[in-house]
């Protein structure tokens, strides 16, 4: 397009407005001015002074009182042509001030309204500028008026208040409902959120956050695993609660490693003494399966002495021997060990609490000497049979057994 054909802008006509209203201002104010020295001009001269003298006009006012004028007062030509120099400068300057000063208030109007100079009229690009603006606060406008309902319903329905009259209006359930599916959808996608996360921290999504197909589907794999896992571990809970786990526990267990030793052992003396001689046997399982028997008091001697000298049996070390208080009955605890065979056993012989007593196994194995002077310091078990049976650990006049369950202190400050 050619210069002559181009359309001026709307910041060059602004401009181009201020700048003729400007000129015109300063035309204004140097109109008045002449009109002002010609007034002056008619009033009457001072007294004393000549009628005829001529007066000084409003340029030879100006020189004189800068001192360009020539001798006698008359004006030089040169002075009157420089002080007109002068007021012109000073109005061009003036006026090209104002005329920036308006010209740049025009522009910034013009820009915020999309208004042109002339005549009002708005530009293509001003119209769209302004439309834009306009439909932005619009967008504003209805986004408060939607946060400022959303909120009225969230307060509505944590509430539970009803419009006027009591009856809940359309309205109110409508938000109501809105609200709910809002929370609904930023649920969905929290948990979607938080599956891409957990996704990326196992490395099982692409770069830039955006899981790829794999990925999505490892993801669904892994989820409809625990899906299962959590059904099955369900489905095993209800199943025990049904009596599907008594079956289980009912399930014989497998036998003890020691029980052909157990076996072994009641055998060898129930052909020598008698299966009455023994009131049971068992595998103890609260310690270590060790084959057990439980020997009648009457007959302890004889059998204690068949576990020693026997040589499929060879029980030749005692590692220990003590007593137990059971309220209705007292019992002493053996256990041997063969060295021969390698294999353990423990004996218990039962007796009664009123005069506990059961034969003395020093004779056969030396070091249950000690063992049976601390069960009877402690206990009052009485073991016929040892050769130096008296209190180990208490003085020979302490009154009672201190291990016993019916012990009563004898002496309060002791």
């Amino acid at each position: 397009m050619s210069e002559e054909k181009r359309k001026p802008t709307p910041e060059e006509k602004a401009k181009a407005a201020a700048e003729a209203k400007a000129k015109a201002e300063a035309l204004r104010k140097i109109k008045e001015a002449d009109q002002a020295g010609a007034s002056e001009a008619a009033a009457p001269s001072v007294a004393g002074q000549n009628d005829q003298a001529p007066q000084p006009s409003v340029e030879q006012v100006t020189a004189a009182e800068t001192g360009k004028t020539a001798e006698g007062g008359a004006p030089s030509a040169d002075a009157d042509a420089k002080a007109k120099a002068a007021a012109a400068a000073k109005a061009k300057a003036a006026a090209a001030a104002a005329a920036a000063a308006k010209a740049k208030a025009a522009a910034r109007e013009a820009a915020e309204t999309g208004e042109t100079a002339e005549g009002g009229a708005p530009s293509a690009d001003a119209d769209a500028k302004a439309k834009a603006a306009a439909a932005a606060k619009a967008k504003a406008a209805a986004a408060a008026a939607a946060a400022a309902k959303a909120k009225a319903a969230r307060e509505a329905a944590e509430t539970g208040k009803t419009a006027e009259g009591g009856a809940p209006s359309a309205d109110a359930d409508a938000k109501a409902k809105a609200a709910a599916a809002a929370k609904a959808k930023a649920a969905a996608a929290a948990a979607k959120a938080k599956a891409a996360r957990e996704a990326a921290e196992t490395g099982e999504t692409a770069e830039g956050g955006d899981s790829s197909a794999d990925a999505d589907a490892k993801a669904k794999a892994a989820a409809a695993a625990k899906a299962k896992a959590a059904a099955a571990a369900a489905a095993a809970a209800k199943a025990k609660a049904a009596g599907g786990g008594a079956a289980e526990e009912e399930a014989p267990k497998p036998p003890s490693k020691n029980q052909p030793y157990l076996d072994k052992y009641v055998k060898l003396i129930s052909d020598k003494f008698g299966a009455e001689v023994l009131e049971t046997s068992y595998i103890n399982e609260l310690a270590k399966e060790v084959p057990t028997l439980v020997v009648k008091s009457d007959r302890w001697f004889e059998v204690a002495k068949f576990l020693r000298d026997e040589e499929q049996l060879h029980f030749e070390y005692l590692s220990d021997l003590h007593g137990v208080d059971y309220d209705d009955r007292m019992e002493v605890y053996y256990h041997f060990y063969s060295y021969k065979n390698r294999q353990s056993l423990a004996v218990k012989v039962k007796t009664n609490r009123e005069q506990p007593s059961v034969p003395s196994v020093m004779p056969l194995w030396s070091g249950a000497n000690w063992n049976e002077r601390e069960t009877y310091d402690l206990l009052g078990i009485d073991f016929p049979g040892h050769s130096d049976l008296r209190r180990i650990m208490l003085s020979d006049d302490w009154v009672g057994h201190p291990l016993r369950k019916d012990y009563v202190q004898y002496d309060e400050e002791v």
